[in-house]
């Protein structure tokens, strides 16, 4: 089994920036990606960006936070980060870890963490 355990949400004004944190634990694979997706109230989760390691990192991002979002992370700690600038207050939602055995972008994931929630005040 996989755990992934997220950290860095909170409350931030429209215009600033979080960091959002989470570390894989748990069973391994040879060939996986890590991502980040967000559900907002009412609304379904959705991709918001993902990383792929094969040698090099191959990186995924949803339109709505192109530019504004960067996604890294270390294949070796298992680890990813999701740096959010400029936030909108549309980007409030809960945001989930996620670890998958296929490439992102994909709608879904195989691995979930528990989610941290982000608010962006206008």
């Amino acid at each position: 089994q996989v755990q992934l355990g997220e950290s860095g949400g909170g409350l931030v004004q429209a215009g600033g920036s979080l960091r959002l944190s989470c570390a894989a634990s748990g069973r391994t694979f040879s060939s996986y990606a890590m991502g980040w997706f967000r559900q907002a109230p009412g609304k379904e989760r959705e991709f918001v960006a993902g990383i792929s390691w094969n040698g090099y990192s191959i990186t995924y991002y949803a339109d709505s936070v192109k530019g504004r979002f960067t996604i890294s992370g270390d294949n070796a700690k298992n680890t990813v980060y999701l740096q959010m600038n400029s936030l909108k207050p549309e980007d409030t939602a809960v945001y989930y870890c996620a670890l998958s055995r296929r490439s992102f972008p994909r709608s879904s994931a195989d691995y979930w963490g528990q989610g941290t929630q982000v608010i962006v005040s206008s």
